[in-house]
């Protein structure tokens, strides 16, 4: 993410950012900040937009809300996939609304790709020829990445070998266009990160902490609702490659539920497979949003929570 340029100063409407890895405290920060800034709570969590996910996701609560106003939270049905482009235009519409209404926008989530579209803007790629995508999508990773080497050495050093998706995404991309992913992401368009005044705050507090509560949340999740969640789902026979199909939580009950696993192995599945992902979030938080953004490296508490509300008004 670039940072928005600050030449303009405060004649920019401003806008809050909290944003960090699953359980680091994020959304208690964000009610607070509301609570003393006259603000609203956006959604940058690209699995709390469904509907379907209330209890998986770690939506937060009416409780948790505290009477705040909260959008772009479980709005979208799961038969849908929703796409970053999707999500950073409806959070344009809800930040013009905020910022009409006289008050603090507050974006909140841990999906970097969601923030960076917003901020930064989309890049212009045409429509990925089907031929080509189909074809791309069938290879095995190893042979994907292997290929990407040879057209796009620069994305094949960048991405990770086991990295499905993004390998996919850059090889599809340099197949169907002539270019390299690179050279479309310089074209970026339509990013609000110059036409705003942003005050961010990322949230890395120790790890062990952060894996730990990790933990605790999954096994609150299963006891408090998860499952009966994950069987109204399946019920929905919707296709397996939907995002709310592939949540954390989902694969792992459902396959409890269906006798596959036992009931201790689904629960040490679902806390590893919640762990893995805030590691990857803590790794993305720390490398890839500007280094003079703020970084909070404590254990999340109430004190804290309103001494980082505090910076975040000034």
């Amino acid at each position: 993410m670039e940072t928005p340029d600050t030449s303009q100063g405060e004649s920019r409407p401003r806008v809050a950012l909290i944003a960090g890895p699953t359980a680091s405290g994020k959304s208690a920060l964000a009610v607070r900040l509301a609570r003393a800034a006259n603000g609203i709570v956006i959604n940058a969590d690209a699995s709390q937009v469904y509907a379907d996910l209330h209890i998986l996701s770690a939506r937060p609560s009416e409780e948790e809300m505290a009477g705040i106003p909260h959008r772009l939270f479980g709005h979208i049905d799961g038969a849908e996939a929703c796409t970053a482009a999707r999500w950073a235009a409806e959070a344009r519409d809800e930040i013009g609304k905020a910022h009409e209404a006289g008050r603090l926008p507050i974006l909140v989530g841990g999906t970097g790709l969601y923030l960076r579209t917003l901020l930064d803007g989309i890049a212009p790629v045409p429509d990925i020829d089907p031929a080509v995508r189909a074809a791309v999508r069938a290879m095995p990773v190893a042979e994907a990445h292997a290929a990407l080497a040879r057209e796009d050495p620069a994305a094949a050093a960048r991405l990770a070998p086991a990295d499905t998706s993004r390998v996919a995404r850059a090889l599809e991309v340099v197949r169907s266009t002539g270019q390299p992913l690179s050279e479309w992401q310089r074209r970026k368009s339509g990013g609000i990160g110059p036409h705003i005044a942003l005050s961010p705050m990322i949230l890395l507090p120790p790890r062990d902490w952060l894996i730990a509560r990790c933990d605790l949340r999954f096994g609150q999740m299963v006891d408090g609702g998860a499952v009966a969640e994950v069987e109204a789902l399946l019920a929905r026979d919707l296709s397996p490659d939907l995002p709310v199909m592939r949540a954390i939580g989902v694969p792992e009950i459902a396959a409890w539920m269906a006798g596959e696993i036992d009931r201790e192995t689904m629960m040490e599945r679902g806390r590893i497979a919640t762990r893995q992902y805030a590691k990857r979030q803590y790794t993305w938080f720390s490398r890839q949003p500007p280094p003079e953004w703020p970084r909070e490296a404590r254990q999340i508490n109430m004190e804290i929570v309103d001494e980082l509300a505090i910076k975040l008004q000034q």
